[in-house]
């Protein structure tokens, strides 16, 4: 496991838990103490955590969490699985819609040489479709969101309300009966034109997504077609997406071949 997977991992395992020790973060990921060290103090720097006597704790601010995910180089192995399942979903000749979102990246690095057209926002997602022959690009031009690489603003609302797509593949921060939401506001708002322009609208949420509510909605359930996620939701989660007669799509281990 690479390191910024694995570092992944341990913000995982301390949304659920709170709380984690250095004798765990050893035994759950096979590693050294010191390397277990030198990770708590690499997640310190980016404020991911806050570091106690022998292990860690979340911060009192969990969208620095959110931030740094973003960040990292290396989706998880979820998100790979994920982002493989979503390519799939994508046929020679579809237009298509990808947001900024690192699993929806996942799904451009998947993503084989089709004859399609891609719509995004993202200047990672236009640079790794760049490599790819059989993909016409349009990168939506507006401000631009340094830290987390997409463009936004009115220019990118006014551009978007002119296209016409078969799919669009969304990401977001939470998704509950509360709806779909997302830490920023500027990021909400494109995503919300984004699927008022599809004709099918896709949600890329790995299982630490679910039952969460953030700080801007963006959309209701009842807007959406399909989740793809990377395990079964909880009993609630299921009776709330099929009330909104949502599609649920698993990704499994196999999708990573």
């Amino acid at each position: 496991m690479y390191q910024e997977e694995r570092l992944e991992a341990i913000i995982d395992y301390l949304r659920t838990e709170k709380r984690i020790s250095i004798e765990q973060i050893c035994s759950i990921y096979q590693v050294s103490r010191d390397t277990a060290r030198r990770d708590l103090v690499k997640l310190e720097e980016i404020k991911a955590v806050i570091r106690t006597r022998g292990g860690a704790i979340l911060p009192s601010a969990h969208h620095k969490i959110r931030d740094y995910t973003n960040r990292l180089k290396h989706v998880s192995a979820e998100k790979e699985r994920i982002g493989k399942k979503a390519a799939s979903l994508i046929l020679s000749g579809d237009r298509v819609i990808l947001d900024s979102s690192t699993t929806v990246q996942a799904c451009a690095e998947s993503l084989s040489e089709e004859d399609c057209t891609v719509i995004t926002n993202s200047i990672h997602q236009a640079g790794i479709l760049a490599g790819k022959r059989g993909i016409q690009i349009h990168l939506l031009g507006g401000e631009l969101q340094k830290e987390h690489g997409f463009l936004y603003g009115s220019a990118v609302l006014d551009k978007l309300a002119n296209y016409h797509v078969e799919k669009a593949f969304i990401g977001l921060v939470g998704i509950s009966e509360h709806g779909l939401t997302i830490a920023h506001e500027e990021d909400g708002m494109v995503k919300r034109r984004m699927l008022k322009q599809a004709e099918q609208v896709i949600i890329l949420a790995d299982h630490s997504k679910m039952e969460i509510t953030d700080f801007f909605k963006f959309a209701d359930l009842s807007e959406i077609d399909i989740v793809i996620t990377d395990r079964e939701p909880s009993e609630n989660m299921m009776t709330v997406l099929e009330k909104n007669h949502v599609e649920l799509l698993i990704a499994d281990t196999e999708e990573t071949g």
